[in-house]
């Protein structure tokens, strides 16, 4: 069975006309000891041009950790893509893991990203052992847009509901900065899956295991919400994802994905009342049906919950305890704030945004949440948007992080998913620096589980708590100076107290005197190659280059750009000597020709090597 509970934002509200009130709702599979869930499992790797180097040797990690923690009862599959797409592991049981992981291995970077071609493989083999038994779900990984194949996000977005509706979830993991994030999210949506956005290469491992930690957790799935109001009750706003439809009654109809062992699948509700009388007020009729995990089996569940508020006076609604509640759903309004604000800045509307999201700061810190220390990381993210709001100044990676933190507040109700965000903030560039310490206090920035976090360095205070701290100057590595601290009224984390500067230890390299700039000097100039490709340096990493490589067309070798943001079916002018069927090469620059629709290659030009993974 599921249990249901609810609370308003005020245990009792006040008696009046036109009464807007915020409620939680609480979701949980009761199940006093639930079994392991077989996994039919379908890993589909971008290896396209842009995952050369690092990132696909992250990637291909990763995917040998997922390996290493599956069951003999499991179905894996893997497929790689680039423009081209290759089943490494055919859907096959997990007896072998050796043989699994030296597949795995194999694996190299190519061309373009054909992510539909790649993803649709993977879930044509999670099909063809679909057990409703078992959690059938396909991992898709890039790190860049659709370029060939199926690229429009509305087709891929609904052929993913689709799959799901025959029995196939999709989870979608976005990797570094290059990808399309509403792409991703919008089919992890769709298919009531998880997306993940995995910002620094080297926590791929970690990202997959919280998937797979998932995936053994799930007791229920397709959970359904159907609001049966009461008259003179109008739902205002949905605080939590999920998709929203009407039935034939004209009720909203919310579905909300998945349930999870030990972990409560919530929903916020924003309701306008309309009148309210002293004494119990009837809000609506709560539907719900999920299919849950009972007796080794899946089976359907339904039910109802008749939702009635306790309305009083105004004085005993003053009076009256807030609700225990008013934290989760702060968070749920912090979340659906900077959706609100980045929709109305990405439509030219920028003081609004940076408005709205200010006087949110305002509001947490009135009511004295900035006392709780998430929520006090919270209002510094805030601030930090709205301040890259008001410059004009978000950017790709700003962008990105209010799209998964929204999207994991929203939508899990896990610490270590929500509130995530390495990208340096450019203030700390411009930060004053001192190279000692003195009757200061120093700092230091780390990275915990996809969070930038400020600790303590210096002796007489506790190393283990946090530091609340101005998100936009914090950078992983860098070491700041601070008047003093003070601790939070429940002595949990500090608080920093007077000017803020950067220390920079004598003698050591300062890391953040500027942002890093390529070596690379635009010379214009075509490039020019040795007498054959053997001759050629070699390069594993990409950097701030171009990559490139040589496929045979008809009966010449042609060279095409396989980085992202180039075209993908342009010829370039390339040295004919050091053309090799397959062969991928860095670049230091790539020019459109004057005919505009050709390239050239510029600068020296580097034979591209692929790290291995052992």
């Amino acid at each position: 069975m599921i249990k249901t509970s609810y609370e308003f934002d005020q245990s009792i509200l006040p008696a009046g006309s036109s009464l807007k009130t915020n409620i939680l709702l609480r979701f949980r599979a009761d199940i006093a000891e639930s079994p392991r869930r077989n996994l039919n499992l379908s890993l589909v790797i971008d290896r396209s041009g842009s995952m050369a180097g690092a990132p696909l040797h992250h990637a291909l990690k990763a995917a040998e950790s997922v390996v290493d923690q599956l069951e003999p009862d499991d179905i894996l599959s893997v497929v790689v893509y680039d423009d081209e797409v290759d089943s490494v592991v055919p859907p096959q049981a997990v007896t072998n893991k050796s043989a699994l992981k030296n597949s795995i291995r194999k694996v190299r970077a190519g061309g373009i990203t054909n992510l539909s071609g790649g993803w649709l493989k993977g879930c044509e083999h999670v099909k063809t052992r679909l057990d409703p038994q078992k959690i059938n779900r396909v991992l898709l990984l890039t790190d860049g847009h659709a370029n060939m194949g199926i690229q429009d996000p509305k087709v891929l977005t609904a052929t993913s509901g689709q799959k799901a509706e025959e029995g196939i979830t999709t989870t979608t993991l976005g990797f570094a900065q290059g990808f399309n994030e509403d792409l991703l999210i919008g089919m992890a949506r769709a298919a009531t899956g998880n997306f993940y956005f995995i910002q620094s290469i080297d926590e791929a491992t970690e990202v997959f295991s919280i998937e797979l930690d998932s995936l053994r957790a799930v007791v229920g799935q397709n959970l359904k919400v159907t609001l049966e109001l009461a008259d003179g009750v109008s739902l205002v706003d949905t605080l939590s994802l999920a998709k929203v439809s009407q039935n034939d009654a004209g009720q909203a109809v919310l579905t909300l994905g998945e349930l999870y062992e030990g972990e409560d699948k919530l929903l916020g509700l924003s309701l306008l009342i309309s009148s309210a009388q002293v004494g119990d007020l009837p809000v609506m009729k709560l539907h719900y049906s999920a299919d849950v995990v009972q007796n080794d089996l899946i089976q359907s569940v339904s039910g109802i919950v008749d939702v009635v508020a306790k309305v009083g006076t105004v004085e005993e609604a003053a009076f009256a305890s807030t609700s225990h509640i008013i934290l989760e759903l702060s968070r749920l309004t912090i979340a659906k704030a900077k959706e609100t604000g980045l929709n109305l800045a990405e439509h030219g509307k920028h003081q609004e945004a940076e408005q709205i999201l200010r006087a949110l700061v305002k509001d947490l810190r009135d009511k004295g949440l900035n006392e709780n220390f998430e929520i006090a990381e919270e209002i510094d993210q805030l601030e930090y948007f709205a301040g890259r709001i008001a410059q004009k100044a978000l950017g790709n990676a700003g962008r990105k992080e209010m799209r998964d933190q929204t999207y994991q507040t929203m939508t899990r109700n896990r610490s270590d998913l929500v509130g995530r965000g390495v990208t340096t903030g450019d203030e700390v560039y411009a930060m004053p620096i001192v190279n000692q310490v003195g009757s200061g206090v120093e700092l230091y920035c780390v990275r915990e589980g996809g969070k930038l976090r400020v600790k303590v360095v210096s002796e007489s205070y506790d190393s283990t708590k946090n530091v609340q701290f101005p998100r936009a100057i914090r950078a992983e590595g860098a070491r700041y100076v601070v008047e003093g601290l003070e601790l939070s009224s429940d002595a949990t984390f500090y608080r920093v107290r007077g000017n803020i500067t950067r220390f920079a230890q004598p003698g050591e390299a300062d890391i953040f005197v500027a942002p890093k700039q390529s070596n690379f000097t635009n010379t214009g100039k075509a490039s020019k190659g040795p007498a054959s490709a053997a001759d050629l340096p070699t390069a594993d990493s990409v950097g701030d280059s171009i990559l490139v490589q040589c496929v045979k067309d008809g009966s010449k070798l042609r060279a095409r750009v396989v980085s992202d943001g180039y075209e993908p079916d342009w010829n370039m002018r390339f040295p004919r000597s050091v053309r090799e069927e397959g062969m991928l090469y860095v670049v230091d620059e790539v020019k459109t020709a004057p005919d505009g629709k050709s390239y050239i290659a510029c600068g020296e030009i580097k034979r591209f090597v692929q790290p291995t993974t052992n």
